[in-house]
């Protein structure tokens, strides 16, 4: 499990990453547009979070802007979204040791992006929305090569770093502060139909390239290791190496 804690000053965080993207400009003129454009013209991490979602999704110059709007009103219509993006980007802050501001995550950490424009597809799901979250998804894949199904079910305080090649399955579920490696599969067996995915309980870790098939429970606190495929249960705090697969004949 992860061991680098960070203390973060969650009431000014915004504050907080305003003052570090006028250093940047100050001492980087260069980049002066692009932090203007994507944090220092907002008014809130919301608003901001919403327009770098808005300029990966949209699929075209001219409607960005409506992007941007729909995101932060699908935050404002669902409250979750809003407080499982900053239990995320507090999860990243306070345990990926590599980060050395505030805004990272925010600016150029592709898997948390794709975890939270999974929230806002699931949030169009849940709405009936099932052609704006299956656009969502498909965005999501392309750019980040993260396919994660608009109706799986996931927590918040999530740790998914690196998390190109992450596919979790539409009747999955990920429970609250789960590590996520890249490469992980919550994936089914081939049933068409039902209740086919992996049940993640809460603190669980899945290392890079572990690959989790069926209807199966990963047991709270559980450690899955890097490679290993995992086609039954799992108990609580318990850890599981290797791979599963036997010769034929």
């Amino acid at each position: 499990m992860i061991q680098f804690q960070r203390q973060i000053d969650v009431d000014n965080l915004w504050q907080i990453i305003l003052g570090e993207a006028q250093s940047v400009v100050d001492e980087t003129p260069l980049l002066r547009a692009f932090y203007d454009r994507n944090i220092l013209q907002h008014a809130s991490y919301n608003a901001a979070l919403a327009h770098v979602l808005a300029e990966k999704m949209a699929d075209s110059l001219e409607n960005k802007g409506q992007w941007s709007e729909y995101f932060l009103g699908l935050m404002l219509e669902h409250k979750s979204i809003a407080l499982a993006a900053s239990k995320d980007l507090l999860c990243q802050l306070q345990n990926n040791a590599a980060i050395k501001d505030h805004y990272t995550p925010l600016l150029y950490f592709g898997g948390y992006q794709a975890l939270q424009c999974y929230r806002l597809a699931h949030a169009c799901w849940l709405n009936k929305q099932v052609a704006v979250a299956n656009y969502i998804q498909s965005r999501v894949v392309s750019l980040y090569g993260v396919d994660i199904h608009p109706a799986a079910q996931i927590g918040s305080g999530i740790f998914m770093d690196h998390a190109v090649g992450i596919v979790i399955g539409e009747t999955a579920v990920v429970e609250d502060d789960v590590t996520l490696f890249q490469n992980v599969t919550l994936g089914g067996t081939g049933k068409s139909s039902g209740d086919r995915h992996p049940k993640v309980r809460r603190g669980a870790f899945l290392g890079a390239g572990a690959q989790v098939f069926g209807n199966i429970e990963i047991g709270a606190y559980a450690k899955i290791a890097g490679g290993a495929v995992v086609v039954k249960a799992v108990a609580p705090g318990t850890t599981v190496v290797g791979p599963a697969a036997k010769p034929l004949g």
